[in-house]
């Protein structure tokens, strides 16, 4: 049940932005999915997707989603479409383009806070700004492909969080543990 509810989650999030940004294509697409996830993950300890992400050289890509795009399941119908075009300098771009209205029945408002957030903040960027943020000292693509090196590997959405926050988590579970060992104890 839970992944239909982020299934429909991840379609609603991409017509979001198909309606709300410029140039929108799967490169923009992916690292605006990117920054929500791992910021409301920051926020919450978990994404609004579900999506999985890898460290590419071109930074983060949702590996599933990717493979989808070529032949997109039939819930995108009439909500979004993935078509090849040609762009001015000649060099091909899969746009992302949405039809009809956006519906946000299914969100908080963390996450549409978010996303309006992501959408003003990269309304007119290009693909290529978009993988120059992605690419940040300190920032979960980061840590994983240029200081642990593991390219093409997962970037766990832990990341998202500050050392001090880890700690903070790892206390209390500890903490959490332990008192239910007393009780059944």
């Amino acid at each position: 049940m839970i992944i239909e509810h982020e299934r429909e989650k991840l379609v609603e999030v991409v017509r979001f932005f198909a309606l709300r940004v410029k140039h929108l294509g799967k490169t923009k697409l992916f690292k605006l999915l990117y920054f929500l996830d791992f910021e409301h993950y920051r926020d919450t300890g978990r994404s609004v997707t579900g999506l999985g992400y890898f460290a590419w050289p071109m930074g983060p890509v949702p590996v599933e989603l990717q493979h989808e795009l070529s032949s997109p399941q039939s819930d995108w119908a009439g909500k979004v479409s993935f078509d090849d075009i040609t762009l001015k300098d000649g060099k091909r771009m899969l746009a992302v383009r949405a039809s009809g209205d956006f519906d946000g029945t299914h969100f908080t408002k963390r996450e549409l806070r978010i996303m309006n957030a992501l959408a003003v903040e990269y309304r007119d960027s290009l693909s290529d700004d978009m993988v120059e943020a992605t690419h940040l000292e300190n920032l979960p693509w980061h840590n994983v492909y240029v200081v642990q090196e593991k390219k093409q590997q997962s970037i766990p959405y832990e990341l998202a969080l500050r050392k001090e926050e880890i700690e903070t988590i790892i206390s209390a579970r500890t903490e959490r543990d332990s008192l239910v060992s007393a009780l059944k104890g």
